[in-house]
């Protein structure tokens, strides 16, 4: 068994054009502060990174490094979620999913996935620069507009879909693997991976490929009335990344899994601030534990209510709190009998 480690904080959702929010150098700054000793770096945002430059200079590497030592943290992975979704985007989410991408490769479907298949090899060759040995993304969603069988799927539909999902996949989960890192998928609503069948689909077709894993995010799950902790039980060999972040699921006389198009704050499946909402992390800690996952806990901060300073902080000493130290030893250790055959033989009554 490992120590899990943390706490670590996903700077994607608290990054905006204000101070301190506004530069890597004040992020940084701040999350330390607030008792956090790793950052995970979410790659199309250049006020945090420019991928591009890391995946070319280890000159911009060692700097970005640099400026997070300087507060006590470390990077714990890169996050390329939103060019990971434009690696595999169906029709339907061309026009919303345009803001994803570079502005010269907007309403050009074409040049978006090439961007975005560049931006991944990018983070491939940067990820090594820092050396890191695992990367988070997501899959893309090529089958979400039919996620449900009504109008009912044309025969081999879904078949197609996930065979050309893992077409597009396979040469950057090569490119990954040429610089020794994972790709940790998170399994998420409106991916096409999105729960443990989706996920053995897409790996069947990549051949089992070492290097695709997952990013652990248990509030999904929630989300789905999956069994989060059977999960980990099934998947913890390729469970390499993990995001601490909670969430409810309180389903009524008018709104269930699916939340009636309604805002958060009205839907039966919310995101919470850790401790606030409904996951067993206590559970969640102690199957990980147990499984020997050796990566870190990172706080990703969503909540339609709280207030993002008091979710960060609270998010903090919570992931501190939930962290196991494991021990050198046994606890019983004291009554240990020393190996001896022939008494063990003697116990066995021959």
């Amino acid at each position: 068994m490992r120590t899990i480690k943390g706490p670590a904080v996903f700077l994607a959702q608290f990054a905006s054009d204000d101070a301190p929010y506004d530069s890597l150098e004040g992020m940084a700054g701040w999350a330390s502060a607030k008792g956090f000793v790793g950052a995970q770096l979410p790659c199309w945002d250049k006020r945090v990174i420019d991928i591009e430059k890391a995946a070319e200079s280890q000159d911009y590497a060692d700097e970005v490094k640099g400026v997070l030592a300087e507060n006590g943290l470390e990077v714990t992975e890169l996050a390329t979620h939103l060019q990971g979704q434009l690696v595999a985007s169906h029709p339907a989410f061309d026009h919303p999913a345009d803001s994803f991408a570079a502005p010269e490769v907007r309403r050009n479907p074409k040049a978006r996935r090439e961007w975005a298949e560049r931006q991944m090899r990018a983070a491939a060759k940067a990820s090594r620069r820092f050396g890191l040995d695992r990367h988070v993304t997501f899959s893309g969603s090529l089958l979400w507009p039919y996620m449900y069988p009504y109008p009912q799927w044309p025969e081999g539909l879904i078949e197609e879909g996930f065979d050309e999902l893992a077409r597009r996949w396979r040469p950057i989960l090569d490119a990954f693997d040429a610089e020794g890192v994972d790709v940790c998928f998170e399994i998420h609503p409106v991916e096409d991976i999105h729960d443990g069948h989706s996920f053995e689909m897409f790996l069947e077709r990549v051949n089992n490929h070492a290097r695709c894993a997952i990013n652990y995010d248990p509030s999904h799950f929630v989300l789905q009335c999956l069994d989060y902790l059977a999960f980990i039980d099934h998947y913890h060999e390729r469970i390499k990344a993990f995001h601490v972040k909670d969430a409810e699921f309180r389903p009524d006389g008018k709104g269930g899994v699916y939340g009636g198009f309604q805002p958060w704050v009205k839907r039966a499946g919310r995101f919470r601030s850790p401790g606030d909402g409904q996951v067993d992390f206590k559970g969640i800690f102690s199957k990980l534990t147990g499984h020997g996952f050796d990566g870190w806990a990172v706080l990703e901060w969503e909540c339609c209510f709280k207030n993002p300073e008091d979710g960060a902080a609270e998010g903090a000493k919570f992931i501190a709190d939930h962290i196991i130290r494991v021990s050198d030893r046994a606890f019983d250790d004291f009554v240990r009998a020393e190996a001896n055959p022939s008494l063990n033989r003697e116990i066995l009554g021959y």
